[in-house]
This record gives structure tokens, C-alpha cells and sequence, in this order.
């Protein structure tokens, strides 16, 4: 049976933007060939890390949503291992209120700029 899952990836800073957009796609051929169907596809950018990893300071973030079986997640996750420019990875089970607050998130319901603009308006 499928589950939503959401994985966060973090890629080594020293790739160039067509290696980046390569292991993302890599990453992506990997859920879609096992079965998976990805709802929804984010590309945080390169960030700062809280710690060191690897001695790099930064890293790319990506973020995929999806519905997939256990299964899926093993080879994705040992995808992950294998490849060198990914420098942590994070999947989780989504249970029915992360998905109601993805949704949400996605439709930019906590975006805190538009609040503001409304709160002068009134």
C-alpha cells in the first residue's frame, strides 16, 4: 500500500548547476521507476548548514513529496548511500496532518509577508 513520504536531501556545494539539476533528476527517475508518484518538487538552493558536513559550510537542499510502498523508500534511501554528492538525507512518513499541512504550505497560507500587508490594510 502507498504512503505519502517527503525526503530532504542536501548535495555537496561544489556542483555545478547541470550536476545539481543531473542528481536531482537521478534521484527523481529512481521514485518514479519504482512505482512512486511525486506530488510535490522543491529546490531549496544552496543554504548554510548548522554544522560542518563533510568541511563544507553550505549545501543544496531539495525536497520531494510523493506517495510510494516501503520498498521504494529502501532504494531510494540506498541511492542516497551510494551516490558521493549527497551529503545527508532525511525521509519521513507523512501521517494525514503533515499532508493537510503541505497543502497549506504549498498554497502559501504562513506566508508571513502577506499577513503583514493585510494587517496595514485593515
Amino acid at each position: 500500500m502507498k504512503k505519502n513520504y517527503e525526503t530532504v536531501f542536501i548535495m555537496t556545494p561544489v556542483l555545478s548547476e547541470a550536476q545539481m539539476k543531473d542528481t536531482v533528476g537521478r534521484f527523481k527517475k529512481v521514485l518514479t521507476s519504482n512505482g512512486a508518484e511525486i506530488i510535490n518538487e522543491e529546490n531549496w538552493g544552496l543554504k548554510k548548514l548548522a554544522y560542518p558536513i563533510q568541511h563544507k559550510t553550505t549545501g543544496f537542499y531539495q525536497l520531494f513529496e510523493f506517495l510510494a510502498t516501503p520498498d521504494t523508500i529502501i532504494k531510494l534511501e540506498t541511492e542516497f548511500r551510494r551516490e558521493e554528492a549527497v551529503m545527508r538525507f532525511l525521509t519521513t512518513a507523512l501521517d494525514k496532518h503533515a499532508v493537510v499541512y503541505n497543502e497549506r504550505r504549498k498554497k502559501g497560507e504562513f506566508n508571513k509577508k502577506k499577513e503583514e500587508k493585510k494587517e496595514v490594510a485593515s
